[in-house]
């Protein structure tokens, strides 16, 4: 699979996003902004899609999967506090977009996608625009990829309804941080955990709402 990206095509585009969608969000922080404006957002997206991909609403990147909409994604990436030594981990990377934006603010990224398609999809964006330091793995998100953790930061690409799973918190090393959008039925947070002496403490910090995940839904309770 090839595919060709013209940088210059969508950079009005981008900066208008950027501007409207971003910096009135109180994300400020100029290597996240930077990397917003880089990152051609609609190469990581279906051909059918292309023109959707800077509106401020999620995008449908395949049936029931989602690429977070401009400010979530940037409030939450914001959130993580992403820095140049740090080991990152995108759960749900999708078609890569996540991946591709943190590849430029930390030391590597493991971009985790259990859909075959958007993982072929992802690998062939990703080499396009010549991106380094990010790996593709396939597999189970809820699991998360213990073959190359510990991870400083853990960034879950959508929405969760449920506390962050055990699987991706055994694989935060002691001071690390996991972001998430956590969903209450039709509203939710984003939300920042912390790891500290092999306890989890979890912050609310802004409203959001993000399509959830397979693997994040809620646990039914059993009902006699």
């Amino acid at each position: 699979m090839s595919v060709e990206i013209d940088f210059a095509a969508q950079e009005a585009v981008r900066r208008t996003m950027v501007d409207c969608q971003v910096r009135p969000s109180d994300v400020t922080d100029p290597a996240l902004v930077d990397a917003m404006l880089w990152a051609p957002r609609e190469a990581f997206a279906p051909k059918s899609k292309r023109a959707q991909a800077y509106m401020g609403e999620h995008l449908e990147i395949a049936p029931g999967r989602f690429e977070l909409d401009p400010r979530t994604f940037a409030k939450l990436a914001d959130l993580a506090e992403p820095g140049p030594e740090d080991l990152a981990l995108v759960v749900g990377a999708g078609m890569g977009y996540a991946a591709a934006v943190l590849s430029r603010l930390v030391a590597a990224v493991i971009a985790l996608e259990e859909d075959p398609a958007l993982v072929a999809s992802m690998r062939a964006t990703l080499e396009a625009l010549e991106v380094p330091n990010v790996i593709v793995v396939e597999g189970p998100l809820a699991e998360g990829c213990a073959a190359h953790a510990p991870y400083n930061l853990v960034f879950v690409n959508g929405g969760s309804a449920t506390s962050a799973p055990d699987g991706l918190v055994s694989q935060l090393a002691d001071g690390g941080r996991l972001t998430q959008v956590r969903m209450r039925d039709a509203v939710g947070r984003g939300e920042i955990c912390r790891k500290s002496g092999g306890a989890l403490g979890a912050r609310s910090a802004f409203d959001a709402a993000a399509p959830i995940l397979p693997g994040f839904e809620a646990v039914r309770e059993f009902e006699f």
